[in-house]
This record gives structure tokens, sequence and C-alpha cells, in this order.
């Protein structure tokens, strides 16, 4: 071995050795755990010209949310929701300063793109609509402000109703592509069933018709978004006697209608969501009592959880009336509740509860859940959107104060 070729396998000494925040790999790992929060790299480029010519950089911004998409959840952001016909699609944020975004940061003008839109959900940061006339679906991705107009399949063009047959559906994304499962029902009474099909932008078309039998006097709840739990998407379907709700396998490809317990039919209103271990499991509310139930795959049985009584963790000026749950965010794992004093978040993990507004003016069926990197100088708007509306705040509070 030569003597130059033992000197560049020995380590540098340590007053040699490149400081770690000099080195610009192991800096950006550091920074690729910053909270998965939109001012986390903005105010994080503020420290120096280096650090911002490392995080103004667009493939930084995708390593940071791929690293985040795979080990922590996505912050709840906000809301979309249907306003009117002029207004059209509108954000509401959720967060608070600095991370707080400004209202409408996200909005779609729906004039022109239809008759009678319809929001079917929102997930991984792309909007479902359903468009009556001319019966087509749009995949809107919110950030990036792109549109994809789809025309709905022949099959369920023939059997939709708005009433007694109406077109729901999900979208996911995967990777560079998304996904879209449209599910619908026949009209056919005496052999009635319920209708999927899967669109996939990877390959620009519709997979083939699937299927299942259908009771004949069911509908699918399309005002209510569709809930990812495990590998299965869920519609709740609603019928004269009983409780039922309408899955999707995204890995067989298959469609199942599967009956509520008996025990669980005791309850004002319910909903999809995620139990333990993220498998399917349901909330009854009935006054202020919540129950949750989880599946039990090994028995095919529903199994009851934990019981929360939300007197107990309401304020008092919200206790004048029963709760009414208007939502549910996936990712977070949270239930909307509206009361008389505003709408409330709950974390049914750790059982926080966050209010969400004074008055009922959210509506919380389409929560917005995403690792949001807004470009830099857009991200210092949104710092400074926070600073102005503190000072705002205190200056209110001050001129109460001394009135």
């Amino acid at each position: 071995m030569t003597t130059a070729s033992l000197r560049r396998r020995l380590p540098l000494p340590l007053s040699q050795a490149v400081p770690p925040l000099e080195d610009d790999d192991l800096l950006a790992e550091i920074l690729l755990r910053l909270p998965p929060l939109p001012s986390s790299l903005p105010r994080a480029s503020a420290v120096c010209t280096r650090w911002r010519g490392l995080l103004s950089d667009p493939a930084f911004h995708r390593r940071f949310r791929t690293h985040h998409h795979r080990r922590s959840t996505p912050p709840l952001i906000g809301f979309i929701e249907l306003t009117n016909a002029v207004e059209g699609i509108t954000f509401h944020p959720a967060l608070d300063g600095p991370d707080r975004l400004p209202r409408g940061r996200f909005n779609l003008k729906t004039d022109g793109l239809g008759v009678r839109v319809r929001i079917l959900g929102c997930r991984h940061g792309l909007g479902l609509l359903f468009v009556r006339v001319p019966c087509q679906l749009l995949v809107w991705d919110l950030v990036a402000g792109a549109l994809h107009r789809l025309d709905v399949p022949p099959e369920f063009k023939l059997h939709y109703h708005p009433l007694d047959d109406p077109i729901s559906g999900a979208v996911l994304r995967a990777a560079d592509h998304f996904q879209v499962v449209l599910v619908g029902s026949s009209c056919k009474q005496q052999s009635r069933r319920a209708l999927a099909c899967v669109y996939s932008s990877e390959t620009g078309a519709w997979g083939d018709l699937i299927s299942t039998p259908f009771p004949s006097k069911a509908t699918i709840f399309d005002h209510e978004p569709a809930v990812l739990a495990g590998d299965c998407l869920h519609w709740q379907i609603l019928t004269a006697s009983r409780n039922i709700i309408l899955e999707f396998d995204l890995n067989t490809r298959s469609l199942a209608v599967t009956s509520l317990s008996k025990h669980m039919l005791t309850r004002q209103h319910y909903g999809v969501i995620r139990a333990e271990g993220g498998r399917t499991g349901f909330i009854f509310v009935s006054g202020f009592t919540a129950q949750l139930w989880r599946r039990d795959t090994d028995c095919d049985s529903w199994v009851r959880g934990r019981t929360i009584q939300l007197d107990k963790l309401l304020p008092p000026d919200s206790r004048k009336e029963h709760p009414s749950m208007v939502g549910y965010a996936e990712e977070s794992n949270a239930v909307f509740f509206e009361t008389v004093a505003g709408v409330f978040m709950l974390h049914l993990e750790s059982l926080q509860l966050k209010r969400l507004s004074e008055a009922n003016s959210i509506r919380c069926h389409h929560p917005f859940e995403l690792v949001y990197t807004p470009a830099i100088h857009d991200g210092a708007k949104v710092v400074r959107h926070w600073q102005l509306t503190r000072w705002s705040q205190i200056t209110q509070y001050m001129k109460r104060l001394f009135s």
C-alpha cells in the first residue's frame, strides 16, 4: 500500500473535519426533520442565505413531503366547501398561527365548469368533484391548481338518478399519478346491484366494471365523503330498516355490502372512522355520549370500544343543546361536532378538543390534510399574514380593555 493511498484512507484530523452544519448533505437530513407545518421551511430559510438556497430547492420540497408522508401524520390545514355558484369552492383554514393559511388560499371558481357541481371528497391534496351536467368528474389539485376532466363511464350514466341512484366516489394519490374510485347502483329494483369502477391517470382509462348485490330500497349517501380505513373505502348506505355500509377493497378490487350489528343501531348519528391499527371502526353519537366500535376481522364481528362523554369535554357554553357530528378527518382521526357555541374538533386517541370557530360558519365535510410546503416567498406571506392577524387581535383586545 502506497503512502498516498494510506493517507486517503485515514480520517481527517478533528481540526480539518467539516462541521456538521457546513456539510450540505448532513444539513439537508437535519432540515428534513422539521415539523410538517406550512411555516417550518419559510421560517428556517430566514436563518441565512445558505439555508434559504437549500430550502428553496423544489427537489428538497419533494423529499420533505415524501419523508413526512411515510413517517408522520399530515396536519389538518383546513376545509374546502362549495359556498355557492358565485363564490365557488372556498378554503377555510384550521391551523393556528404562524401556520394558519389565509382564507381562500385554495379557491376554485365553479362557474363555467358545468351545472350543479358537488364535492365528493378531498384526499392527498386532491379534490374530487362531480358535475351533474354534463355528467363528468373533476380531479382538482388544490396546490398546483390543475383540473383533470373525466367522463363518467356509460354504465353509470345509464343508471344515474340524483335521488334514487346517486353517484359518489373517492380520489387517491399514488406516487406521480392518481386513482378515482367511482361507485353507484343500478336502477333495476328486482336485481339491483352496486357498481364500481376505477380510473388510473397512469393508463388514462377506466377499468372493468365491478358489481355486487345491493338492497332494493337502499341509497348511497353521497352527502358524506368516503372514509379510507385499512385498505378499503367505505360509504354509508341509507335504508329504511337497517344500517349498512358499502366497502371497496383497493387490493382485491371487489365490492361488498356489510351490515352493522343490531346492538349498533340505537344511536342517532353514526359514521365510519379508523379504529386501532387502521382497521374499520364506527362512532355512534346519542345526546352527549359517543360510543366507538371496531371490526374484529378474525371472527368477522363488531367489538364495542371506548365510550366518550362529550359533556365532560365540551365547554359549558356548548352544552345547551346536543352536539351534531358534521365531519371526520382520516389522517388526524378527529371528529367534528357542531354546537350552539361553534364547531369543535375532537381527536379520538388523545381526546384533545379544539374550537375551530365561534359560530357555526365552517362545514367540516371535506377536511384538507396535507404536508404543504409553500414556496419560500409564499411562506413569508403566510408568516406575515399571521403577524398582521395577531397584531390586529391584540389591537382589538386593547380597545375593548380600555373602552
